[in-house]
């Protein structure tokens, strides 16, 4: 058995999504085909939403007008940075007014909430969403992508849209990109820990409405490429690791996440936070962490890769992007589709205006600006040396013991003679280029 369709897009997260608003908008006969049970089912996220980059993109959607409408759980208004050593830690915490006032600068969210929420916008403009259905293989007339096959049936379509994931198997079966490396991706661990709404506000320093964000990194990743996070939500905290796949792998058999993660939940800057919560939910998720430099190719005739399936993720040391990059991606897909439409040429050539739209947009362009990120985060001194030599001074500055006092200069000279030198001064050269 076959259909056709105009265009089917593979994956109900927010890359597919996204794109199914808009081409449904356009009047555009619309399958978006997803393995879970429902949009989000499968969609793992440590929480967090910056949505100044995508409101250009979704006016009718994120505007003032109708913010209120989508389910955030809270409106970012505090952020706090740990460095862990193994047995202290250094904590930054910033707070501005112009993250509490006007237009909404990022929220936290809860996917299996939010991309439910967004796959009934999706439908009441008229695109069809199908849960439990797993996609075997593409369908092929003369070289050009012509549709999905599963079960033996075939979907035809003048163009497919892979949004499947970072593993995306759609576009392996493409040949867009081979298969990459472990050290490409990182695994994201979280589990979404249920609190009172008034502990959560207590605990935080945060009102009804807001959210806060710590991150932390250090010792708790062993040395490892990767880092901690915690966001808060209504009435829970998503609290996580993201680890390095190609660092978890050099551990061997004897490294097992879930202790670390227990390691993690242990420690006394986080054990206070959740203490009395219930574990409601457990996910892992992978996460593309290549640079712009190793991204698959975007188009082929008649199919285009969006958010993760196009290695758009970013990780900027202090935090990791996805979720806006899926939206925006998405969006900009759907407008070359239509553009190719009105061509009436779904060629690769055709579809090459979204890799040129995607290189003038944000999203290319932050993934150019830190580029040389991934590479700089797989020095194991991030998360081993200076965190400890931060607690260590910060410990010496502070620490009042029986003799007297040395002054300030001697205390930190002290420290700063220990440092390896070469060691440090080649690592701030490598800052340089962030």
């Amino acid at each position: 058995m076959s259909e056709k369709v105009d265009v089917v897009i593979v994956g109900a997260g927010l890359a597919g999504l996204g794109a199914a608003y808009h081409l449904a908008e356009a009047g555009l006969e619309v399958l978006v085909v997803e393995r879970g049970d429902y949009p989000g089912s499968k969609n793992v996220t440590g929480g967090r939403l910056y949505l100044n980059p995508v409101r250009p993109y979704f006016p009718d959607l994120l505007g003032d007008e109708r913010i209120g409408e989508v389910p955030f759980e809270g409106r970012v208004v505090k952020e706090r940075l740990t460095m862990v050593a193994e047995d202290a830690s250094t904590t930054v915490e910033f707070q501005s007014s112009r993250m509490g006032e006007g237009p909404m600068h990022s929220a936290t969210l809860l996917r299996g909430v939010f991309d439910r929420w967004l796959g009934d916008v999706v439908s009441e403009r008229g695109a069809m969403i199908v849960p439990g259905y797993k996609v075997d293989d593409l369908v092929w007339n003369e070289g050009k992508v012509a549709g999905i096959l599963s079960a033996g049936d075939e979907v035809l379509a003048d163009v497919v849209l892979a949004a499947d994931g970072a593993l995306s198997f759609i576009a392996e079966r493409a040949v867009l990109r081979h298969r990459l490396e472990p050290k490409h991706f990182a695994m994201g661990i979280k589990e979404l820990i249920e609190l009172p709404p008034d502990r959560v506000q207590e605990r935080f320093g945060v009102q009804p409405g807001q959210s806060a964000s710590h991150l932390f990194f250090g010792s708790l990743t062993q040395g490892m490429l990767g880092g901690g996070f915690l966001y808060t939500n209504r009435e829970s905290v998503s609290l996580g690791l993201v680890l390095g796949m190609g660092a978890m792998l050099d551990k061997g058999d004897v490294f097992q996440a879930h202790e670390l993660m227990d390691a993690f939940k242990a420690r006394p800057e986080i054990q206070p936070l959740i203490a009395g919560g219930r574990v409601v939910e457990y996910s892992a998720h992978a996460i593309p962490e290549s640079s712009v430099n190793d991204m698959p190719r975007l188009v082929c005739d008649g199919m285009l890769l969006a958010g993760d399936a196009a290695g758009l993720g970013l990780n900027m040391g202090i935090t990791v992007r996805g979720m806006d990059f899926a939206l925006a991606s998405g969006a900009i897909a759907a407008k070359s589709i239509l553009e190719a439409r009105e061509d009436g040429d779904f060629s690769a050539q055709s579809l090459a205006r979204y890799e040129v739209a995607l290189r003038d947009s944000f999203v290319l362009r932050d993934h150019r600006t830190f580029a040389a990120m991934p590479s700089f985060l797989e020095n194991p001194r991030l998360y081993t040396l200076y965190p400890e030599w931060v607690s260590g001074l910060l410990g010496d500055v502070f620490w009042i013991g029986k003799s007297p006092k040395e002054s300030l200069w001697r205390t930190i000279w002290n420290r700063v003679r220990r440092l390896p030198w070469i060691s440090a001064l080649r690592d701030a050269l490598k800052v340089r280029r962030l």
